[in-house]
C-alpha cells in the first residue's frame, strides 16, 4: 500500500473517532422555532449530554447569536451580555443536570434572528457549541385568541360545560383565563405541551343555565403575563332550550278541579244548612189542626171565633140526639 493509502486510511479512522466523540457524545436538543409574544417571555427547552470524561468538570452556559458569537444574550458573567437583553434573560434549568432551558422576558419587537448554546468546560477552557442546535423567534405583536367550544344547546336547569383554551410559549408564567360568569369554583384549569416548547392552557366552565341565560353572551378572556398585560377574548352566544314539561297544562287543571270542589262543597253544605233550617220551621207548627170541615172548606188554623161567625153544623143527626137542632144553634145565639 502506497503512502498516500494509508494516509487515507489514517484520515478516516481519525474521523470516526471524533464522531464517535464529537458527534455521539456532544449533543444538544433545542426548539427550532417558537412564537414570542411582545411584552411577554418565551422558554426555550434545552437539553444537552457530555463525553463521559467530562461530565463530572465544571462548565458553564451561553447564548448566542448565532451569526455573531461575541452578541450572547445570556452569560452568568452580566458584564458580557448585550445591554438589550442583560436582565431579561436566565436558565432555568441545571447545568449539571444537562438542563440549558433558557427564559426570555419582557420581549422586545427586535429579539429576532437564531440564537444558540455553547457549553464551556471551565477547568479545561475547553468549550463546544452547537451550532446546528438553535432557536428562531416569531415575534408577535398581538396575542393569540382564544378558541371557545361549546358542543350543543344548554338545557334549562341542566349542568352544561363550555371550554376555553389559548396557547403560549411562557411556561413559566403561563396567561390566564376568566369568564364572564359563574364562580371560581365552578372551574377547571388544565396545561398541556401540544407541541415541544408550545402549550396550551384549558380552562373548563361547568355551570347550570336558566332560562334568562338564553341568547346571552358568554365571554372567555386570556390575559398574558408582562407589564402591559396584553388579552385577547372571545365570545360565544348561549343558546339555552326549555326543560319539557306539562305544568303549563297541569297547574291550571288542578286549580280548575280545586276550585270546583271548593265550590261544589260549599254547595252542598248551604243546601245542608237550608234543610235544617226548613225542618225546624216546620216542626214548630201546631198539631191540633181541625181536620173535618166541609166539602170544599179549607183547613186553617184554629181560632177563637165570635159566636155570630160559628158556623152551621153540618151533622145534623148528632144535634138531635142532643136534644138540639139546627134552629137552636142557629138562634140560640141571638
Amino acid at each position: 500500500m502506497d503512502k498516500e493509502g494509508k494516509m487515507m486510511i489514517f484520515l478516516l479512522l481519525m474521523a470516526a473517532i471524533s464522531s464517535t466523540v464529537f458527534g455521539e457524545e456532544w449533543k444538544a436538543s433545542v426548539v427550532k422555532n417558537l412564537d414570542a409574544l411582545v411584552g411577554s417571555c418565551v422558554v426555550v427547552p434545552c437539553s444537552y449530554t457530555l463525553p463521559k470524561e467530562q461530565r463530572n468538570l465544571g462548565r458553564t452556559g451561553i447564548w448566542f447569536r448565532s451569526n455573531q458569537r461575541n452578541e450572547r444574550i445570556y452569560s452568568e458573567d452580566e458584564e458580557d451580555v448585550l445591554d438589550s437583553f442583560r436582565g431579561r434573560t436566565k436558565l432555568l434549568g441545571h447545568l449539571y443536570q444537562n438542563n440549558c432551558t433558557l427564559e426570555i422576558t419582557d420581549i422586545k419587537d427586535h429579539d429576532t434572528g437564531s440564537f444558540c448554546l455553547q457549553i464551556e468546560i471551565t477547568s479545561t477552557s475547553k468549550d463546544f457549541t452547537f451550532a446546528d442546535d438553535c432557536v428562531e423567534f416569531k415575534i408577535l405583536a398581538d396575542p393569540p385568541e382564544p378558541i371557545l367550544t361549546n358542543p350543543k344547546t344548554a338545557i334549562e336547569d341542566h349542568p352544561h360545560s363550555v371550554a376555553c383554551s389559548v396557547t403560549h410559549t411562557c411556561t413559566s408564567h403561563p396567561p390566564t383565563l376568566t369568564w364572564s360568569m359563574g364562580k371560581k369554583d365552578d372551574i377547571s384549569e388544565l396545561h398541556k405541551e401540544i407541541k415541544p416548547g408550545t402549550w396550551e392552557v384549558l380552562s373548563i366552565l361547568t355551570f347550570t343555565p336558566r332560562e334568562q341565560d338564553d341568547h346571552s353572551e358568554l365571554t372567555c378572556t386570556a390575559t398574558f403575563h408582562g407589564e402591559e398585560r396584553k388579552s385577547s377574548s372571545k365570545t360565544v352566544m348561549l343558546y339555552v332550550k326549555r326543560t319539557e314539561n306539562y305544568n303549563h297544562i297541569i297547574i291550571p287543571t288542578v286549580v280548575g278541579l280545586g276550585t270546583a270542589v271548593v265550590f261544589g262543597f260549599f254547595c252542598i253544605l248551604m243546601v245542608k244548612k237550608y234543610n235544617n233550617f226548613l225542618w225546624n220551621r216546620l216542626s214548630r207548627l201546631p198539631n191540633n189542626v181541625n181536620s173535618k170541615s166541609c166539602a170544599g172548606q179549607k183547613v186553617s188554623k184554629p181560632r177563637f171565633p165570635s159566636p155570630k161567625s160559628q158556623p152551621n153544623s153540618c151533622n145534623y143527626k148528632e144535634d138531635l140526639d142532643d136534644g138540639d137542632d139546627c134552629t137552636t144553634h142557629i138562634y140560640g145565639n141571638l
